[in-house]
């Protein structure tokens, strides 16, 4: 698996242009086949997402490292997590950042992802069981907010809960599995600036 995953890092990351040396030495570290079920675990390092069950997916390695590598984090950095799924993309966060919050609105997927992520030691994230899309007020501002599902516009909560000089980075678009990429940032006096990015597909982010 070590060997697979440093050929992911090789071929897949650098070879694409992720630079930052904290996201690609996170990438190599986090153990993503201890993410997926047993047996998807020889497949964890291929070039694409993988089902997770309840309809959801873990991300490309790609599109996970692409997206921590524009959020720019910093080890004194809070971190919103929208969509823990199995919680990868929490535990590549999580070696870069000095807290991570993950909401998760899949009671099962909250449970089984702080479960797996404790046993790994990662011990700087809590999952929480709750709906995304209005963030989670009880720990803002964030210093930065990654979405990991397609939002058909962006959420208000999510604006207001970034703080001054914050990044966010959500994938937006109407149509499912058919998103942009916008990477949106505040400026120290709150003026908000979006970005658009890669074409992406993700799940629909729900506004329950």
């Amino acid at each position: 698996m070590e060997k697979l995953r440093h050929q992911m890092v090789v071929q897949q990351l650098r070879n694409r242009g992720i630079k930052d040396k904290n996201v690609i030495n996170a990438m190599g570290t986090v153990p993503r086949h201890l993410f997926v079920n047993d047996d998807l675990q020889e497949d964890a390092y291929n070039d694409g997402p993988l089902p997770i069950g309840f309809e959801q997916t873990i991300s490309q390695p790609y599109i996970v490292a692409f997206m921590t590598e524009v959020l720019k984090v910093e080890q004194q950095h809070s971190v919103l997590e929208i969509g823990t799924g199995c919680g990868y993309q929490s535990a590549v966060l999580s070696t870069l950042a000095k807290h991570v919050i993950s909401l998760e609105r899949i009671k099962e997927l909250a449970e089984s992802a702080q479960r797996r992520l404790t046993e790994l030691g990662y011990s700087n994230i809590d999952v929480v069981h709750d709906n995304g899309w209005n963030g989670y007020k009880q720990n803002a501002p964030y210093d930065r907010i990654i979405v990991t599902a397609g939002a058909k516009a962006i959420p208000k909560p999510l604006i207001n809960q970034l703080a001054n000089g914050g990044i966010m980075v959500i994938p937006v678009g109407k149509i499912m599995f058919s998103q942009t990429l916008l990477i949106i940032s505040k400026d120290g006096h709150g003026n908000v600036n979006k970005e658009t990015s890669l074409p992406v597909r993700f799940v629909r982010l729900v506004n329950k």
